[in-house]
């Protein structure tokens, strides 16, 4: 079960201690859990819905949305506006849109992409709790972090070195097929229709976004994994909010 609990500790801001340095190949088992902790934060936003039932609807909303960027400690929001900044600052340029992206300082760019997608995931989960659907909360963030594990399958990790090179390169690449398989599944039993509809607008993001990518860069890194998962998220949860209005 080690894989699983470096896996959440790297996803979650959970108190999660391991018993020392993980090892590169189970780093690299780690990304078959990343779904499993995606069903996790669906279950613990679920439940917190379910508990806010009485409450004002926008604050409702506005506490669903905290807990959930509280519950990833706003890892992946770091990587969109890091992207977000590279993307504009890169100027179309590989080695530019990297360096940038090193740079732990945010731009005007990187605020207003935080505002819109936080806008974005706001109004949707507003919309989703005034049409008594938060069971569909099960699945956004189980297709987030499946999208983690499609990318390092489908993507090379352009930045040599550190935590991503270590996933990639011990990635069980068979195990990862299976498990997507299983989420995609799982988003189907757990939301019927609605889950299929949400597969479909996430695979169509997911190749667009990887398009992208590749044509910039040539692969991945860890900041682009997670703009791929934050803006995942805000489309599967407009496309429900729409779908099922």
């Amino acid at each position: 079960m080690l894989p699983f609990w470096i896996a959440l500790q790297f996803l979650s801001s959970l108190p999660i201690r391991l018993p020392g340095m993980p090892q590169p190949q189970e780093m690299g088992r780690s990304l078959l859990f990343y779904p499993l902790v995606g069903l996790l934060f669906g279950l613990l936003l679920w439940g917190l819905n379910a508990l806010l039932t009485d409450a004002p609807l926008m604050l409702h909303a506005a506490l669903l949305l905290t807990a959930w960027v509280l519950l990833s400690g706003g890892l992946h929001l770091d990587g969109l506006a890091d992207s977000a900044d590279a993307w504009l600052g890169g100027f179309g340029d590989r080695d530019r849109t990297l360096t940038i992206m090193k740079d732990p300082r945010s731009g005007p760019i990187a605020v207003v992409t935080l505002t819109l997608v936080l806008l974005l995931k706001f109004c949707a989960l507003l919309a989703l709790i005034e049409q008594h659907n938060g069971a569909l909360l099960l699945i956004a963030p189980l297709i987030g972090r499946s999208a983690l594990l499609a990318v390092f399958l489908t993507t090379p990790y352009v930045r040599a070195g550190g935590l991503g090179q270590a996933l990639a390169d011990h990635l069980p690449r068979k195990a990862g097929w299976w498990m997507l398989g299983g989420s995609a599944l799982a988003c189907v039993v757990l939301a019927g229709y609605a889950g299929l509809w949400a597969l479909l607008l996430a695979a169509v993001g997911f190749e667009g976004l990887r398009r992208v990518m590749m044509r910039r860069l040539g692969g991945t890194t860890g900041d682009t994994a997670g703009a791929l998962l934050e803006l995942l998220e805000v489309l599967v949860l407009v496309g429900l909010a729409l779908i099922v209005a």
